[in-house]
């Protein structure tokens, strides 16, 4: 089905199999997963997104009200939102796997520049590896014990983890390549 055939919409449809959720909820959920470290996503594409859902007859919203707080709309998926969802999994796990790097505009192109911009570049890049390596290995500790961590979450983290670490290992051995030319 157009435009539920990626990442991200998938992730919206997983959120929504857990338990009712708002649309604030389902935003919190994807700062909390950590979500946009791995798929471009914005707060106003959450919000788009379940109105299209809504439309499309996948979910169905209620409104609540808890407390003194005001009615809010909460989203649960239909039948055929869950078939769809089934449908979503079945499709992205044929799909061939893709490993995009934003970084990687980057390497191809350091012919281009002077040698001490390139050394610059590669620097930077390399600096933040090590602050994506550290961040997980942060995130990792922090959740690794928590009963609320599905299995395929932790490991997610770890795949990202071991991803991360690859390229720090990478990134050095292109920086020492260039200071041998």
């Amino acid at each position: 089905m157009k435009g539920l055939d990626n990442s991200y919409h998938h992730e919206g449809y997983t959120a929504y199999t857990k338990e009712p959720l708002s649309a604030y909820d389902i935003q919190k959920l994807v700062e909390y997963r950590n979500i946009s470290r791995w798929v471009k996503i914005s707060t106003p594409s959450i919000y788009k997104k379940v109105l299209q859902l809504e439309e499309k007859g996948f979910i169905k919203g209620t409104m609540v009200k808890e407390g003194k707080m005001p009615e809010k709309a909460v989203y649960t998926l239909t039948p055929s939102g869950d078939a769809q969802f089934e449908t979503l999994m079945m499709e992205i796990s044929r799909k061939p796997v893709h490993i995009f790097l934003d970084l990687n505009a980057v390497i191809v192109n350091l012919d281009s520049l002077p040698r001490r911009q390139q050394e610059t570049c590669l620097a930077q890049i390399e600096e933040n590896v090590g602050l994506l390596q550290s961040y997980l290995e942060e995130n990792i500790l922090a959740k690794e014990e928590l009963p609320d961590i599905p299995a395929t979450g932790m490991a997610v983290l770890h795949q990202q983890a071991l991803l991360a670490q690859a390229i720090g290992t990478w990134i050095a051995s292109v920086r020492e390549n260039l200071a041998d030319r």
